[in-house]
């Protein structure tokens, strides 16, 4: 349960990170600003995708955002320290663009480093009933989802990592190939 609490919390984060580094990046944001959007990005859909099941149980937005605030903020804020740390003392990895494959190398150590820090903070909170298990009476509900809420879709921790794993190889090849070119 802490490895797919871990998982769940490291897409929303990686999503945020490597669209808030491509934002940051791509308009020429100083690496401060860039690193600031990119950490406000990564709670923001990771606060999102822990929020998505929980509303889709029936609970209001209100109550599904109080109880991810409670459940996730350390899991997400160990990460991102740990992210940002790991990034900040690869050679060459804040200075490298988008077509460079430091960047996708660097971002891919860091999330690996993220998901190993995270992991036993997540298990310390879940022995303690804190964390996750916050969220999970709510996962699994009996009732049938109806009304607008059949709209919100399941995405699964595995598929999202998967997702973002091929997302992240391909722009590594897409450096790599733009190097080979040149």
């Amino acid at each position: 349960m802490a490895a797919s609490a871990t998982l769940h919390c490291l897409t929303g984060c990686a999503i945020g990170e490597i669209l808030g580094l491509m934002i940051g990046t791509a308009i020429g944001l100083a690496t401060g600003a860039t690193i600031v959007l990119s950490v406000a990005l990564a709670f923001l859909f990771g606060y999102t995708l822990s929020s998505l099941p929980l509303l889709r149980t029936g609970l209001t937005f209100g109550a599904a955002l109080r109880l991810v605030l409670a459940a996730d903020t350390v899991s997400i804020l160990t990460m991102e320290v740990v992210d940002n740390l790991v990034v900040a003392v690869i050679p060459g990895a804040m200075d490298a663009g988008l077509v460079n494959a430091v960047f996708w190398v660097s971002m891919a150590i860091s999330l690996v480093a993220a998901f190993a820090a995270a992991y036993p903070v997540n298990r310390y909170l879940l022995r303690r009933g804190k964390g996750h298990a916050l969220t999970h009476d709510h996962h699994g509900s009996p009732a049938p989802v109806t009304g607008a809420r059949r709209f919100i879709p399941e995405l699964s921790p595995v598929a999202l990592a998967s997702a973002i794993a091929s997302f992240m190889l391909g722009g590594f090849v897409v450096s790599v190939a733009d190097g080979l070119i040149r």
